[in-house]
């Protein structure tokens, strides 16, 4: 039936409350003649009939001008009770002038004080009935799905406790906070624990879900946090950011799973505003590989900093269309008076290119355009060849003829003595640049390129795998228990890109300084805790996911290096170095791309891996066969 109800057409329901409070109206005051004369009042003269009339009829269009009938009962909160007591205190001014000015023989003048106080109960205890009776709440509502604790006793996680309350889905046990004032006390009725106290109660409660309600907490603070529950085998869960929180509005759908960064454990990179803004502002900017993971980040955080005109260039159709109307609605919704330009295009397509840089005149240039994905590009050998390393070329070369001022490669560890064809040919690519930058008619282009390692998120990142997995119930597949990753999030990365090409003087390597690298077996074990689940193993036979071991993919390494040579040079930001890397000269290093071109065009494998051995350092023939 409370189905039937919710469907009903929005002026039904509120035909429907109006003549309840017609009916409440005339009820109070029956009740307050009865309380008046100590009696069951049964009217029996006409002045005495008067008042079950007057009193709806000054009601409702008080109430309507009040806006009453336009509230949603199921989520009606302190406001709306507010705004009906304002209503009640003026309709009871009005009903006791009326009283007092008329005199009805029999008819107490104390009327005016009685009904409108009964008649203020009967329509608070309807809609707080119907509230509780159209969310389902103490009606006979199905067992609850979860059983959760909220971390964050603020306002967010108030808010977050009554949504909670409206959906259902959740039953909340009590709150989280390290706050000693309020540790101890209730909320709602719903008791405060402190952060020691949560081991205990879990097992006590048998608690399945932990939502975090603390989006103004510092990174640390989060990493404590969340480290403090991976042992409880507990859903932990996060809601947005205070920016997404701006409406005041919080739901149980807003819950999402936790942020990339709380997963990878450490402080993320801060950018360096005066780095970002310098090559930015005012500027025109052209992003290769626009709709991808980095180029779109790119994209993102360039429009912050009020470029006069951004290009976004893809060969994906969909992927533009789609960075492109999301970066429409960022400058609408913040008014950044940005032009952009969705440029269809491939890297291999020079003529293309040359068009676009000759017509737009670009002032940086950032090639993010790359096939990245390793076991991919072992498969498609010539393709990986002609869109990493002549894709790039192209790039470069329309870039000079138009005289940009920067071009930037967006470049990757696996570049570093790779074992691999992708990782080959990111590392030809680096070579490209800086054989052009070294040449004494370079121009006035500045070639750079940024590496770094696996970026969590993105296209290609294990976190998105491994999540499916976990949720199909497993296994988890990995390629190697000692598998070891360098890991940065998708803005850090786009920040290094942004950072590191203010720097740059022609020809330069920079690199991240990562921190410790990651075991993916840790990752994956993180992710497994966090959802609420137990790794099954020879130790935990009783668990809910497996992990499985598939060996390493052609091509793939153990472990990843960020430097070929061990002499890097710090630059103005604390974090980001500047590698010294041997390169060829540009006509030992034409004759050899003329070769790779050649074997590219003619599907020889054997000659793409010849000419790689001979200018890759440190490519191993056998490990990526």
């Amino acid at each position: 039936m409370r189905k039937q109800v919710l469907a009903w057409p929005r002026p039904g329901k509120r035909a429907v409350v109006v003549a309840v409070d017609v009916v409440l109206a005339m009820v109070a005051t029956w009740v307050a003649y009865s309380l008046r004369l100590e009696t069951l009042h049964w009217p029996s003269i006409t002045s005495e009939w008067w008042p079950y009339l007057l009193t709806p009829a000054l009601a409702i269009p008080i109430f309507v001008r009040f806006g009453l009938y336009r509230a949603i009962f199921r989520y009606t909160g302190l406001g709306a009770l507010v705004a009906t007591g304002q209503a009640v205190g003026l309709y009871a001014v009005v009903l006791f002038a009326i009283l007092f000015w008329q005199r009805w023989p029999l008819v107490p003048r104390s009327l005016g004080i009685l009904q409108p106080i009964i008649f203020l109960l009967l329509v608070g205890i309807s809609r707080a009935l119907a509230r509780f009776w159209l969310a389902g709440i103490g009606f006979g509502r199905p067992a609850q799905q979860g059983r959760m604790l909220i971390f964050g006793a603020g306002t967010v996680g108030v808010q977050t406790s009554t949504a909670m309350a409206i959906a259902g889905n959740l039953k909340l046990l009590g709150f989280i906070d390290e706050d000693p004032h309020k540790i101890g006390q209730t909320i709602n009725g719903v008791p405060v624990f402190s952060l020691a106290e949560v081991p205990d109660i879990v097992k006590e409660l048998e608690i399945t879900d932990v939502l975090l309600a603390i989006p103004s907490a510092t990174r640390a603070r989060r990493n404590k946090i969340i480290q403090s529950l991976r042992s409880l085998h507990v859903h932990t869960r996060t809601l947005p950011s205070l920016a997404d929180l701006a409406s005041g509005r919080v739901t149980v759908q807003d819950f999402r799973e936790l942020d990339i960064e709380d997963l990878l454990g450490r402080e993320a990179v801060k950018p360096r505003a005066d780095l970002l803004e310098r090559q930015l502002l005012h500027q025109t900017i052209l992003v290769s590989g626009a709709a991808g993971s980095i180029g779109s980040e790119l994209c993102r955080q360039i429009l912050q900093e009020k470029p006069r005109q951004l290009l976004l260039l893809d060969h994906n159709e969909f992927g533009l269309y789609t960075i492109h109307r999301e970066l429409q609605a960022l400058c609408q919704a913040q008014t950044l008076p940005v032009e952009l330009v969705p440029l269809l295009a491939s890297v291999a397509n020079r003529r293309r290119l040359d068009w676009i840089c000759s017509h737009y005149r670009p002032d940086t240039v950032y090639h993010a355009a790359a096939y990245k994905h390793v076991p991919m590009v072992e498969c498609n050998p010539s393709e990986g060849i002609f869109n990493n390393v002549f894709g790039t070329l192209n790039m470069a070369q329309a870039a000079a003829s138009a005289q940009v001022a920067r071009f930037v490669l967006v470049s990757t560890d696996k570049a570093v003595r790779p074992t691999n064809l992708m990782g080959a040919s990111k590392r030809m690519a680096e070579l490209v640049l800086q054989a052009l930058a070294s040449q004494a008619d370079a121009g006035r282009t500045c070639y750079s390129m940024v590496r770094f390692g696996n970026v969590l998120g993105s296209s290609g990142s294990v976190v998105p795998l491994f999540r499916e997995q976990i949720a199909r119930g497993g296994p988890v597949t990995l390629t190697h228990p000692e598998v070891t990753r360098y890991f940065m999030t998708i803005p850090e990365a786009a920040q290094l890109v942004l950072q590191a090409a203010t720097m740059a003087r022609g020809g330069e390597v920079f690199v991240l300084e990562m921190g410790e690298p990651v075991k993916i077996i840790d990752l994956a074990r993180r992710l497994v805790e966090l959802s609420g689940l137990q790794l099954r193993d020879e130790q935990n036979p009783d668990g809910d996911i497996e992990f499985t071991f598939v060996g390493l993919r052609p091509g793939e390494k153990l472990y990843e290096e960020l430097l070929i040579g061990d002499n890097p040079t710090a630059t103005a930001h604390p974090r980001i170095m500047m590698a010294h890397e041997d390169f060829m000269p540009w006509p030992e290093l034409q004759s050899q791309l003329a070769q790779l071109q050649d074997a590219a065009n003619n599907e020889d494998l054997s000659a793409i891996k010849a000419v790689l051995l001979r200018c890759v350092h440190g490519f191993h023939e056998q490990e990526a066969s």
